[in-house]
């Protein structure tokens, strides 16, 4: 049976895609006190890593949708961790890694790609706090990397 957070994906036209497994020691999801922690996640758009340089050769709208892509990892992740998404009672904090040049300072707007998401998807249990920073390179030379800590029911 599909749970009611997949078929409100589904509604706006997303799908989940195949949780990532890890790429170095440590794992996607951590369960401690009615929270899920959820490592960083890494954007993949039909199966590719979006890679590159805010500021350089990423344009900010593709920033925005690879921030996004973290975000349906992170509920890739969150539903192989937790059985359904329906166990999700708040997104509590996100924390946006964003590759770019010392002179780029939207990492903001990119940061919205995945904010936005989670808000589309879980209405009001879906805002959250947030940090955007801008870095010189994360793996893979991923444009962009999100965290995030959620609520679960018990």
């Amino acid at each position: 049976m599909t749970d009611s957070v997949e078929a409100r994906l589904a509604e706006l036209g997303f799908t989940l895609p195949v949780a990532a497994a890890p790429v170095a020691a440590y794992v996607p999801v951590v369960e401690a006190g009615g929270l899920a922690h959820v490592s960083g996640q890494l954007p993949f758009i039909d199966g590719a890593l979006v890679k590159g340089r805010l500021g350089e050769d990423v344009s900010t709208e593709e920033g925005y949708a690879a921030a996004r892509a973290c975000g349906l990892m992170i509920l890739a992740q969150l539903k192989a961790a937790l059985g359904s998404l329906d166990q999700v009672e708040r997104i509590v904090k996100l924390g946006a890694f964003i590759n770019s040049t010392g002179d780029y300072t939207d990492q903001p707007k990119v940061a919205n790609g995945v904010s936005e998401l989670m808000v589309a998807v879980f209405g009001d249990a879906g805002k959250h706090a947030r940090s955007a920073v801008g870095v010189p390179v994360l793996p893979l030379g991923a444009a962009v990397e999100v965290d995030a800590i959620v609520a679960i029911k018990a």
